[in-house]
């Protein structure tokens, strides 16, 4: 089980000049996120969907409010989350086996126990073949591949991704979407996913949390019952067509809200 809890979490930077004036980038949420949810976290630009999910991670402390993971406060960074964000951060110096194992070694797990679990998730991302690659001769959707495996062989409790497709061309953002998917419903952890893209958003969750612009705060959210295995045709059905119109149409008043 692998429950987490969002108590009135709010975040307030501190201003960058000196006498400058802090920045509320969140205001207070509430959010509750259920064993094997797995919600998409979506708003316009800079609205504090990547903060939410830094406080999570344990990078940064919330201004209010606390954070439990199976109603253990989150105080700091640990191996209970797995963070994959939009740049690609790999180990520059390991190869994609070494990588992945990264994390299990610093655990202290016998090297062929390692092994064996690197291998089984470079099978399941589809990168056999390239153990001994260097991330500078993998493409950036086979890098995003990588920084996934690393995250899942660590077993984590719940699995935290920053806009993970947001560099990538279309056509292997689709790719990557399907593949993540079809992951989360072999593994069936909980996942919480940032995105400002509408279609990715409904596509891969099964809630959407709506944005408001910034200071960013939860204005609606939205059940996504469409049956699972997904397929990519999903997104042509009436259903799909009818809940994009609505969140497009909520996301577009928050996007002009912020360009006034």
């Amino acid at each position: 089980m692998s429950r987490l809890s969002i108590k009135n979490v709010s975040k307030v930077f501190p201003g960058v000049k000196r006498n400058a004036p802090p920045t509320q980038a969140l205001l207070p949420v509430d959010l509750e996120v259920g064993d094997n949810d797995f919600i998409t976290v979506l708003g316009p630009s800079g609205c504090g969907k990547s903060t939410l999910l830094r406080l999570v991670a344990g990078l940064e402390t919330p201004t209010t409010g606390q954070i439990l993971l199976d109603g253990e406060p989150i105080s700091g960074p640990g191996a209970d989350r797995g963070v994959v964000f939009q740049s690609y951060t790999l180990f520059p110096w390991l190869t994609v086996q070494q990588n992945i194992c990264f994390g299990l070694r610093e655990k202290g797990m016998p090297e062929k126990q390692q092994l064996e679990i690197a291998g089984r998730f470079i099978a399941q991302v589809g990168l056999r073949g390239f153990e001994n690659h260097f991330p500078k001769q993998l493409s950036g959707g086979m890098q995003q591949r990588v920084a996934i495996a690393r995250a899942l062989a660590n077993d984590p409790k719940i699995l935290l991704l920053d806009e993970p497709f947001g560099a990538l061309d279309n056509q292997t953002r689709v790719l990557m979407q399907e593949l993540l998917l079809g992951i989360w419903e072999q593994a069936q952890k909980t996942v919480l996913f940032v995105t400002h893209d509408i279609d990715e958003a409904i596509f891969m969750a099964s809630r959407v949390v709506v944005f408001s612009a910034r200071p960013g705060r939860i204005k609606s959210e939205a059940n996504v019952d469409l049956p699972h295995p997904r397929h990519y045709t999903v997104k042509t059905t009436p259903e799909f067509m009818q809940l994009k119109a609505r969140l497009t149409e909520e996301i577009r008043a928050e996007a002009l809200a912020a360009a006034h």
